[in-house]
């Protein structure tokens, strides 16, 4: 059984399982401790599929989806995600790990077992038109949601401002704009790499931002005047029981199974590794990989109490977010600089503000910075090529544009703090490649001395 385990396709995959059935788990256990019935649950996860993806109140909160609810929309939604994976010509890897837990995290704000499936026609369709099997394209169905508040606006609201309910209007738009989305998203995927040069671990926030960015303009320019005003992500509450206590309970049982297959003996090899351009799974083991995924989730909910962030539905799928490029570059030791890069750059401006006497409200523990820095750790391959003042300083640079790119996309975009640390890379690697030497540059130079 243990070499069974070993395989990564199979350690994935029961990966996948085991999350699912932990959030199955904690949906069961929310409603038996809050005294919520079956009824009560449904009712919930029907209130966070008909609300908007960016929302005042976090899922959490009971008059949403409280925490049966959410957990059983995140359930609901990794248990399709599984099946995906699970097709015949699936073979899960490393971006899959990304693709699972990106999707899953999202399940907590903006994703939900209801608007997932009219981007998955389009993929369907593109399948079915490039003669695909949809196993193997199994990462962009699960890539495609990233667009889905956007989908959950053309449910209910577009094109008007008042939300309403289902009409024929809102499936038809809703079909239109999905299957727009999963058609073309695939075909311009692979090209993600090669505007970033793979620094950017979030490839996918590429396609689906400038994707994002068309469609606003169309839909909210040309068609109506101007989109309705975005709304922050979860204000004002606190669930640090729930929130820490599931993470512990996933990530102490990853670093179990991790030693189990033995990752201890690889996992130092695995922490030295620069990050850039490789699949933990592959070259070091599963046990390794699957070790790093609890450690680095540890580390991540360790930062988060540090700063003092606000325990909501936001804050706990922004650490399934950001664990979720374990397989693919950011462990603990390339992430760490662009964690001390997002809180220096929050204290410099708040330094600076209160020269000017202008209002800082960008704190390491505000909202919008909480959901930035889990895409920051994007850049993870940045520290592990060209050092850690590189980290602190593409850290600092992620944090000043990760406010501003949403006026791109009209905060439709789940990925805009993917898409802003492409704009980071767009703008200063290739700054870094003129001006600086990587580790291996550097290290060879003084070998010659």
């Amino acid at each position: 059984m243990k070499e069974k385990f070993r395989d990564p396709q199979t350690a994935i995959r029961w990966l996948f399982a085991g999350f699912t059935l932990l959030c199955l788990l904690a949906a069961i256990v929310s409603a038996i401790l809050y005294g919520w019935t079956a009824s009560d649950v449904c009712e919930g996860l029907g209130r966070i599929c008909t609300q908007s993806g960016q929302t005042v109140k976090s899922y959490f909160d009971s008059s949403y989806g409280g925490f049966g609810g959410t957990f059983l929309n995140a359930a609901l939604v990794c248990a399709v995600c599984l099946g995906l994976f699970c097709l015949p010509g699936s073979k899960p890897d490393g971006v899959s790990v990304l693709a699972f837990f990106l999707t899953a995290g999202f399940c907590f704000w903006g994703t939900t077992i209801l608007n997932i499936w009219f981007s998955f026609a389009g993929v369907l369709l593109y399948c079915l038109v490039m003669k695909k099997k949809p196993g193997a394209m199994a990462n962009a169905f699960l890539f495609s949601t990233g667009l889905a508040p956007l989908i959950t606006e053309m449910l209910f609201r577009y094109p008007g401002e008042a939300w309403h309910g289902f009409t024929g209007l809102g499936i038809v738009l809703a079909l239109a704009v999905g299957i727009f989305i999963g058609f073309i998203f695939p075909a311009v995927l692979p090209h993600s790499p090669q505007m970033h040069k793979g620094y950017d671990l979030y490839n996918a926030a590429v396609p689906i931002g400038l994707i994002a960015f068309f469609l606003r303009s169309l839909l909210y320019k040309i068609f109506t005047p101007a989109p309705p005003a975005s709304e922050n992500v979860g204000l004002a509450d606190s669930f640090v029981p729930v929130s820490v206590g599931f993470c512990l309970v996933v990530f102490a049982l990853a670093v179990v199974w991790g030693l189990a297959l033995g990752g201890g003996k690889d996992y130092g090899r695995l922490l030295r590794d620069s990050g850039y351009n490789v699949d933990y799974g592959a070259k070091y083991g599963s046990g390794a990989a699957i070790l790093n995924f609890g450690v680095y989730g540890l580390f991540i909910v360790l930062y988060y109490l540090l700063i003092g962030a606000k325990w909501n539905a936001a804050t706990l799928g922004c650490v399934f977010c950001m664990v979720c490029c374990c397989y693919k570059g950011s462990h603990p030791a390339n992430v760490w600089p662009i964690m001390v890069g997002y809180v220096a750059a929050s204290y410099a401006a708040k330094f600076v503000c209160g020269l000017t006497g202008a209002e800082h409200t960008l704190m390491a523990n505000a909202q919008a910075i909480v959901i930035g820095l889990c895409f920051a750790n994007g850049l993870s391959p940045v520290t592990g090529v060209y050092g850690w003042l590189a980290g602190v300083v593409f850290g600092m640079i992620h944090y000043t544009f990760v406010t501003c790119v949403p006026l791109l996309h009209g905060a439709f975009c789940l990925y805009n703090g993917g898409f802003t640390a492409a704009f980071t890379c767009f703008l200063f690697i290739p700054v870094l490649e003129h001006f600086c030497k990587t580790k291996k540059e550097r290290k060879e130079l003084r070998a010659r001395k």
